[in-house]
Protein backbone atom coordinates (compact mmCIF):
# COMPACT_ATOMS: atom_id res chain seq x y z
CA UNK A 1 0.00 0.00 0.00
CA UNK A 2 1.16 3.51 -0.87
CA UNK A 3 -0.31 6.82 0.31
CA UNK A 4 -0.29 10.19 -1.46
CA UNK A 5 -1.41 13.61 -0.29
CA UNK A 6 -3.55 15.48 -2.84
CA UNK A 7 -3.55 19.19 -2.05
CA UNK A 8 -6.30 21.17 -3.74
CA UNK A 9 -5.83 24.58 -2.11
CA UNK A 10 -7.36 26.54 0.74
CA UNK A 11 -10.63 28.17 1.71
CA UNK A 12 -11.76 30.44 4.53
CA UNK A 13 -14.28 29.90 7.30
CA UNK A 14 -15.23 31.97 10.32
CA UNK A 15 -12.88 31.24 13.20
CA UNK A 16 -15.62 31.46 15.78
CA UNK A 17 -17.71 28.88 13.93
CA UNK A 18 -14.70 26.59 13.69
CA UNK A 19 -13.95 26.74 17.42
CA UNK A 20 -17.39 27.02 18.99
CA UNK A 21 -17.26 28.30 22.59
CA UNK A 22 -13.48 28.68 22.67
CA UNK A 23 -12.55 32.41 22.83
CA UNK A 24 -10.75 34.00 19.91
CA UNK A 25 -7.96 35.13 22.22
CA UNK A 26 -7.07 31.45 22.59
CA UNK A 27 -7.77 29.88 19.19
CA UNK A 28 -6.06 32.63 17.19
CA UNK A 29 -2.71 31.49 18.61
CA UNK A 30 -2.84 28.41 16.37
CA UNK A 31 -5.25 29.63 13.69
CA UNK A 32 -4.80 33.38 13.10
CA UNK A 33 -7.77 35.19 11.59
CA UNK A 34 -7.92 38.00 9.04
CA UNK A 35 -9.73 41.32 9.52
CA UNK A 36 -13.06 39.57 8.83
CA UNK A 37 -12.45 36.88 11.46
CA UNK A 38 -11.83 34.28 8.72
CA UNK A 39 -9.17 31.58 9.04
CA UNK A 40 -7.46 29.63 6.27
CA UNK A 41 -8.27 25.92 5.97
CA UNK A 42 -6.87 23.28 3.66
CA UNK A 43 -8.63 20.91 1.29
CA UNK A 44 -6.20 17.98 1.49
CA UNK A 45 -7.29 14.59 0.23
CA UNK A 46 -5.72 11.17 0.68
CA UNK A 47 -5.01 8.87 -2.27
CA UNK A 48 -4.48 5.19 -1.48
CA UNK A 49 -2.78 2.86 -3.96
CA UNK A 50 -3.34 -0.78 -3.01
CA UNK A 51 -2.59 -3.36 -5.68
CA UNK A 52 -4.91 -2.67 -8.59
CA UNK A 53 -7.12 -0.34 -6.53
CA UNK A 54 -6.69 3.42 -6.41
CA UNK A 55 -8.88 4.92 -3.69
CA UNK A 56 -9.52 8.64 -3.26
CA UNK A 57 -10.68 9.82 0.15
CA UNK A 58 -13.03 12.81 -0.27
CA UNK A 59 -13.12 15.14 -3.28
CA UNK A 60 -13.00 18.80 -2.19
CA UNK A 61 -15.52 21.44 -3.29
CA UNK A 62 -15.44 20.94 -7.05
CA UNK A 63 -16.27 23.75 -9.48
CA UNK A 64 -19.93 23.46 -10.46
CA UNK A 65 -21.44 25.94 -7.99
CA UNK A 66 -21.81 29.64 -8.83
CA UNK A 67 -19.24 32.37 -8.37
CA UNK A 68 -21.49 33.81 -5.67
CA UNK A 69 -21.39 30.50 -3.79
CA UNK A 70 -17.61 30.22 -3.92
CA UNK A 71 -17.30 33.91 -3.08
CA UNK A 72 -18.32 33.12 0.49
CA UNK A 73 -15.25 30.90 0.93
CA UNK A 74 -12.38 32.97 -0.55
CA UNK A 75 -10.66 29.99 -2.11
CA UNK A 76 -6.90 29.98 -2.60
CA UNK A 77 -5.16 27.76 -5.15
CA UNK A 78 -6.80 26.23 -8.20
CA UNK A 79 -8.74 23.36 -6.51
CA UNK A 80 -7.93 21.21 -9.54
CA UNK A 81 -8.40 17.50 -8.84
CA UNK A 82 -6.88 16.51 -12.17
CA UNK A 83 -3.75 18.51 -11.43
CA UNK A 84 -3.51 17.08 -7.92
CA UNK A 85 -3.73 13.52 -9.23
CA UNK A 86 -1.31 14.22 -12.09
CA UNK A 87 1.33 15.33 -9.60
CA UNK A 88 1.48 11.69 -8.52
CA UNK A 89 1.24 10.25 -12.03
CA UNK A 90 -2.48 9.44 -12.04
CA UNK A 91 -5.57 10.40 -14.04
CA UNK A 92 -9.16 10.67 -12.82
CA UNK A 93 -10.06 7.60 -14.88
CA UNK A 94 -7.55 5.57 -12.84
CA UNK A 95 -9.60 5.99 -9.68
CA UNK A 96 -11.35 2.72 -8.77
CA UNK A 97 -13.02 3.86 -5.54
CA UNK A 98 -14.04 7.17 -3.97
CA UNK A 99 -14.51 7.01 -0.21
CA UNK A 100 -16.68 9.81 1.16
CA UNK A 101 -16.15 10.54 4.84
CA UNK A 102 -19.44 12.47 4.75
CA UNK A 103 -21.38 14.55 2.27
CA UNK A 104 -20.90 18.13 3.35
CA UNK A 105 -20.10 20.20 0.25
CA UNK A 106 -16.40 20.70 1.01
CA UNK A 107 -15.91 16.92 1.12
CA UNK A 108 -18.13 15.73 -1.74
CA UNK A 109 -18.39 18.69 -4.14
CA UNK A 110 -15.76 17.29 -6.48
CA UNK A 111 -17.53 13.93 -6.71
CA UNK A 112 -19.83 15.28 -9.43
CA UNK A 113 -18.90 17.57 -12.34
CA UNK A 114 -20.83 19.62 -14.85
CA UNK A 115 -20.37 18.47 -18.45
CA UNK A 116 -22.25 20.85 -20.71
CA UNK A 117 -25.60 21.16 -18.97
CA UNK A 118 -25.46 17.71 -17.34
CA UNK A 119 -24.27 16.63 -13.90
CA UNK A 120 -22.12 13.49 -14.11
CA UNK A 121 -19.88 11.56 -11.71
CA UNK A 122 -16.34 12.95 -11.93
CA UNK A 123 -14.77 9.50 -11.69
CA UNK A 124 -16.53 7.41 -14.31
CA UNK A 125 -14.75 4.14 -13.47
CA UNK A 126 -15.10 4.39 -9.70
CA UNK A 127 -17.37 2.98 -7.06
CA UNK A 128 -18.39 5.70 -4.61
CA UNK A 129 -18.70 4.64 -0.95
CA UNK A 130 -20.82 6.00 1.90
CA UNK A 131 -23.13 4.29 4.40
CA UNK A 132 -26.92 4.16 4.45
CA UNK A 133 -27.25 6.01 7.75
CA UNK A 134 -25.35 9.02 6.47
CA UNK A 135 -26.97 8.89 3.03
CA UNK A 136 -30.45 9.06 4.55
CA UNK A 137 -29.29 11.94 6.77
CA UNK A 138 -27.91 13.85 3.77
CA UNK A 139 -30.86 13.41 1.41
CA UNK A 140 -33.31 14.46 4.16
CA UNK A 141 -31.29 17.26 5.73
CA UNK A 142 -32.13 18.98 8.99
CA UNK A 143 -32.36 22.80 8.89
CA UNK A 144 -28.97 23.16 10.60
CA UNK A 145 -27.09 21.22 7.90
CA UNK A 146 -29.28 21.91 4.87
CA UNK A 147 -26.84 24.46 3.43
CA UNK A 148 -24.02 21.88 3.60
CA UNK A 149 -25.88 19.00 1.94
CA UNK A 150 -26.31 20.00 -1.71
CA UNK A 151 -28.21 17.33 -3.63
CA UNK A 152 -26.33 18.05 -6.86
CA UNK A 153 -23.18 16.78 -5.13
CA UNK A 154 -24.43 13.25 -4.55
CA UNK A 155 -27.80 12.45 -6.17
CA UNK A 156 -26.16 11.97 -9.63
CA UNK A 157 -23.99 9.25 -8.07
CA UNK A 158 -27.08 7.23 -7.19
CA UNK A 159 -28.79 8.00 -10.49
CA UNK A 160 -25.73 6.75 -12.38
CA UNK A 161 -25.54 3.52 -10.36
CA UNK A 162 -22.15 4.31 -8.84
CA UNK A 163 -23.22 4.84 -5.21
CA UNK A 164 -22.39 1.98 -2.84
CA UNK A 165 -23.02 1.60 0.88
CA UNK A 166 -20.71 -0.03 3.40
CA UNK A 167 -22.65 -2.30 5.74
CA UNK A 168 -21.89 -0.46 8.98
CA UNK A 169 -23.75 0.23 12.21
CA UNK A 170 -24.45 3.87 12.98
CA UNK A 171 -23.02 3.54 16.48
CA UNK A 172 -19.64 5.13 17.18
CA UNK A 173 -16.90 2.51 16.80
CA UNK A 174 -14.16 0.91 14.73
CA UNK A 175 -15.31 -1.41 11.95
CA UNK A 176 -13.87 -3.67 9.28
CA UNK A 177 -14.97 -3.01 5.69
CA UNK A 178 -14.65 -4.59 2.24
CA UNK A 179 -12.18 -1.81 1.45
CA UNK A 180 -8.49 -2.34 2.39
CA UNK A 181 -8.85 -0.38 5.64
CA UNK A 182 -10.95 -0.12 8.76
CA UNK A 183 -13.14 2.87 9.47
CA UNK A 184 -13.99 4.78 12.62
CA UNK A 185 -17.64 5.84 12.66
CA UNK A 186 -18.37 9.01 14.65
CA UNK A 187 -21.60 10.93 15.07
CA UNK A 188 -20.86 14.27 16.70
CA UNK A 189 -20.10 16.36 13.61
CA UNK A 190 -22.79 14.70 11.50
CA UNK A 191 -24.57 11.36 11.38
CA UNK A 192 -22.23 8.39 10.75
CA UNK A 193 -19.13 10.23 9.53
CA UNK A 194 -16.45 7.69 8.56
CA UNK A 195 -12.70 8.09 9.14
CA UNK A 196 -10.34 5.68 7.31
CA UNK A 197 -7.74 3.93 9.46
CA UNK A 198 -4.74 2.47 7.62
CA UNK A 199 -1.69 0.45 8.57
CA UNK A 200 1.17 1.08 6.14
CA UNK A 201 4.83 0.04 6.43
CA UNK A 202 4.56 -0.34 10.18
CA UNK A 203 2.78 3.00 10.64
CA UNK A 204 -0.79 3.58 11.77
CA UNK A 205 -2.58 6.48 10.08
CA UNK A 206 -6.02 7.91 10.88
CA UNK A 207 -7.59 10.35 8.43
CA UNK A 208 -9.20 12.90 10.76
CA UNK A 209 -11.76 14.55 8.41
CA UNK A 210 -14.03 16.70 10.59
CA UNK A 211 -13.58 14.94 13.90
CA UNK A 212 -10.36 16.94 14.30
CA UNK A 213 -9.94 19.66 11.64
CA UNK A 214 -6.54 20.92 12.85
CA UNK A 215 -3.92 20.67 15.58
CA UNK A 216 -5.68 23.65 17.13
CA UNK A 217 -8.64 21.36 17.87
CA UNK A 218 -6.72 18.78 19.92
CA UNK A 219 -7.90 19.90 23.42
CA UNK A 220 -11.17 18.14 24.17
CA UNK A 221 -13.43 21.23 24.53
CA UNK A 222 -12.22 22.67 21.19
CA UNK A 223 -15.22 21.58 19.13
CA UNK A 224 -16.64 23.19 16.00
CA UNK A 225 -19.82 25.23 16.13
CA UNK A 226 -20.81 23.34 12.98
CA UNK A 227 -21.14 20.04 14.87
CA UNK A 228 -24.72 18.86 15.25
CA UNK A 229 -23.90 17.10 18.54
CA UNK A 230 -20.97 18.96 20.13
CA UNK A 231 -21.14 17.07 23.42
CA UNK A 232 -20.98 13.81 21.52
CA UNK A 233 -17.94 15.08 19.60
CA UNK A 234 -16.21 15.63 22.95
CA UNK A 235 -17.23 12.16 24.11
CA UNK A 236 -15.89 10.66 20.87
CA UNK A 237 -12.64 12.64 20.87
CA UNK A 238 -11.53 11.51 24.32
CA UNK A 239 -11.12 7.74 23.63
CA UNK A 240 -9.96 8.31 20.06
CA UNK A 241 -7.17 10.68 21.10
CA UNK A 242 -6.24 8.31 23.91
CA UNK A 243 -6.00 5.46 21.41
CA UNK A 244 -3.95 7.61 19.01
CA UNK A 245 -1.54 8.37 21.86
CA UNK A 246 -1.34 4.82 23.22
CA UNK A 247 -0.79 3.21 19.82
CA UNK A 248 1.44 5.89 18.30
CA UNK A 249 -0.98 6.63 15.47
CA UNK A 250 -0.32 9.46 13.07
CA UNK A 251 -3.17 11.83 12.29
CA UNK A 252 -3.65 12.99 8.68
CA UNK A 253 -5.44 16.34 8.48
CA UNK A 254 -7.89 17.26 5.74
CA UNK A 255 -8.30 20.87 6.84
CA UNK A 256 -5.17 22.00 8.72
CA UNK A 257 -3.59 24.58 6.40
CA UNK A 258 -0.20 24.46 8.14
CA UNK A 259 0.18 20.81 9.18
CA UNK A 260 -0.31 17.71 7.08
CA UNK A 261 0.20 15.12 9.84
CA UNK A 262 0.83 15.01 13.56
CA UNK A 263 1.34 12.74 16.57
CA UNK A 264 0.08 13.20 20.11
CA UNK A 265 1.42 12.94 23.62
CA UNK A 266 -0.57 12.68 26.82
CA UNK A 267 -0.02 15.40 29.44
CA UNK A 268 -1.59 16.31 32.76
CA UNK A 269 -3.90 18.60 30.77
CA UNK A 270 -4.90 15.81 28.39
CA UNK A 271 -3.78 15.08 24.81
CA UNK A 272 -1.47 17.62 23.26
CA UNK A 273 0.52 17.99 20.05
CA UNK A 274 3.78 16.03 20.04
CA UNK A 275 5.20 16.44 16.54
CA UNK A 276 4.14 17.45 13.03
CA UNK A 277 5.39 15.87 9.82
CA UNK A 278 4.48 14.86 6.27
CA UNK A 279 3.77 11.59 4.48
CA UNK A 280 7.14 11.84 2.76
CA UNK A 281 8.89 11.63 6.13
CA UNK A 282 7.77 8.01 6.53
CA UNK A 283 7.86 6.63 2.99
CA UNK A 284 4.15 5.99 3.16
Amino acid sequence: MKLYSVNLGTFKLDGGAMFGVVPKSIWQRTNPADENNLCNWALRLLLIEDGDRLILVDTGMGHKQSEKFFGYYFRGGDHDLDKGLAEHGFHRDDITDVFLTHMHFDHVGGAVSMEGDKLVPTFKNAKYWSNKHHWDWAVNPNPREKASFLKENFEPLMANGQMNFLDLPSETGWYDTELPFKVLVVNGHTEAQMLPYLEVNGHKVLYMADLLPSVGHIPLPYVMGYDVRPLQTMAEKAPVLQKITDEGMKMFFEHDAANQMASLKMTEKGPRLEQTFRLEDFNL
